[in-house]
């Protein structure tokens, strides 16, 4: 459950980090940190209000978003501490029961009956489409090197396997990890969190029918996705038999930097034409794919 704890305590400065560091990158004075989590009080004080056109899909919809990602979270180690649910090949239950909140999140917006939603909701289900493919190829990257297929002995044996390439692994994970959070969670240069043009927008324009607590619930889990994904970087990127207390400091400046990264990120990177997207995602297939040849090579598994 530390694991956890410290997801969800991520979670509530994730969001704030990224706007300080784009308001000081902007040369902004800009709100501070815990600006979101005010904004979050004030959605949760409010009603939610359904429009007469929608099902009771789109009424359990943030519920089922917000309870996918706390089941995904659970199936995340820490440290040498294995983590609260964890079984054979549960990254493949981790990438789809996170699929199963994006999925009622999608139908939720179709359940609108709106054009601008269904377009979003079309999109959203499409780039998350690209992506599957790099996280899986990667991560059975990580499950050939270390010969397990669960989250927890994956990162534990991760560092004590006796492969050179390591380091190259970490930095590859790293990357692409931060490229997959980025998309699915729609922000750049996928899309844009803070456009208003429904042609262009992906994920905020599913939501538009959304309000009050309803709104707020799908924030949260947008932001503990953000952490969720931190946590994944930070297995990467320490080793499992270091001390408890040293694992905690690692994985907070983990968090705190890879908001940094997202904030920069944002701040100088241009938002894709809409019709390179696919092109840019599939780019990180390849980098996968690239890895995954390396562990074939490396583990005889061919000549």
């Amino acid at each position: 459950m530390t694991g956890l704890i410290l997801i969800i305590f991520s979670a509530v400065f994730f969001p704030g980090i990224i706007l300080r560091t784009k308001s000081i990158a902007s040369g902004r004075k800009g709100p501070g940190i815990l600006q979101p989590m005010k904004d979050l009080r004030v959605l949760m004080m409010k009603d939610s209000v359904f429009s007469k056109t929608t099902s009771i899909i789109f009424q359990i919809a943030p519920v089922i978003g917000l309870a996918s990602i706390i089941c995904a979270s659970l199936i995340i180690p820490f440290a040498n501490q294995p983590a609260f649910f964890s079984f054979e090949s549960d990254f493949i239950f981790f990438a789809y029961i996170l699929a199963v909140g994006k999925f009622f999140m999608i139908i939720s917006a179709l359940d609108t009956g709106s054009g601008f939603e269904g377009m979003g909701a079309n999109r959203e289900a499409f780039f998350s489409m690209l992506a599957e493919p790099a996280f899986f190829i990667f991560l059975a990257t990580l499950a050939m090197l270390t010969g397990y297929t669960s989250f927890s002995d994956i990162f534990t044996k991760f560092y004590i396997t006796d492969s050179d390439f390591i380091m190259i692994f970490s930095l590859i994970g790293v990357y692409l990890f931060i490229q997959i959070a980025m998309i699915e969670n729609s922000r750049f240069p996928i899309d844009d969190p803070k456009t208003h043009l429904e042609l262009t927008m992906i994920h905020e324009v599913i939501i538009l029918d959304n309000c009050g607590f309803d709104k707020a619930l799908i924030h949260i889990a947008s932001y503990l996705k953000f952490a969720v994904y931190g946590s994944l970087i930070y297995n990467i990127s320490v080793p499992a038999g270091w001390n408890i207390f040293l694992q905690t400091g690692l994985f907070l400046f983990i968090q705190f930097f890879f908001a940094v990264i997202i904030g920069f990120l944002e701040s100088f990177r241009a938002r894709n034409k809409m019709i390179k997207n696919s092109y840019f995602i599939l780019t990180l297939t390849a980098i996968s794919f690239i890895a995954f040849v390396i562990i074939i090579i490396i583990t005889g598994k061919i000549a």
